[in-house]
């Protein structure tokens, strides 16, 4: 190879390097706050999270109260000035536009946060924790009285011991009678249906469910059809389970991002 040969190639590399590079700093104006499930931790959404890093986004994934080790140790309520805190984050490196994205039970913290603050998207993806159905209601109903019995008794913040139901698994949680309504009850915040029909107009929302998730069943009009329309909406469907669906659908992911941000500008 001549030297003028490899001198070319050199100036060729460069050129897309800072191509590259011009390209990843535009999309890191994209922010994305990513939590994570029920009993989870954010290393359970790395996989997703880091697709979003390598295509450039900015990208925050919070440890939240109903963590493996947090053990909801805060009311569903009290998720929000917790996200504000993660968006600010993105703020500060730089984010134009921030979107809020979940997995299970962070899909519904993330449509319930959209109600309440504005934001440029929602991401749902595997939603979970469905306290108004029947199928969550009857195995939780005698822990929601006695939780109830507490509160009207004034004794709302004490410790208590209550059954929860995930992703058909009987649990139990050890917090406090308000803390636990706060998720369970079935007229409380925690209602993804009413919720999707709350969003705050101009946000964008991106529902994906895996053929193998049970919610799958339930459709579209379940909540993704009750949101306010938007031309960005999208219901996508991807070939995986529950747990897998964040990096099974990553590419979807990216792609809904990626277009918005282009339609957008």
């Amino acid at each position: 190879m001549t030297v003028s040969l490899r001198r070319l190639i050199y100036a060729v590399w460069i050129l897309l390097w800072v191509a590259l590079s011009t390209s990843m700093a535009a999309d890191a104006t994209v922010g994305v706050v990513l939590l994570h499930g029920k009993d989870a931790i954010p290393a359970t959404v790395s996989g997703l999270a880091d697709a979003l890093k390598k295509n450039g986004f900015a990208v925050t994934t919070p440890e939240m109260p109903y963590s493996k080790y947090r053990n909801f140790d805060k009311a569903y309520e009290d998720t929000v000035p917790e996200i504000d805190n993660a968006v600010a984050e993105l703020r500060k490196q730089g984010a134009k536009r921030v979107f809020v994205a979940g997995h299970s039970l962070g899909a519904n913290v993330a449509l319930y946060y959209g109600t309440r603050v504005s934001v440029d998207g929602v991401l749902a993806i595997a939603p979970g924790h469905t306290p108004e159905l029947k199928g969550y209601s009857s195995r939780v109903h005698d822990s929601v009285e006695q939780a109830r019995k507490m509160v009207n008794e004034g004794k709302g913040d004490k410790l208590g011991i209550f059954d929860d139901y995930n992703q058909g698994r009987r649990d139990t949680r050890k917090t406090t009678a308000k803390i636990y309504l706060s998720y369970v009850d079935p007229d409380g915040p925690a209602l993804m249906p009413a919720n999707a029909a709350a969003l705050k107009p101009g946000t964008a929302f991106l529902w994906v469910v895996g053929t193998q998730d049970p919610i799958y069943e339930r459709g579209p009009s379940y909540a993704f059809d009750k949101a306010p329309p938007n031309p960005n909406n999208k219901y996508v469907i991807v070939d995986s389970n529950h747990m897998n669906t964040p990096t099974a659908a990553a590419q979807e992911i990216v792609a809904w991002l990626k277009a918005f941000k282009a339609t957008n500008e």
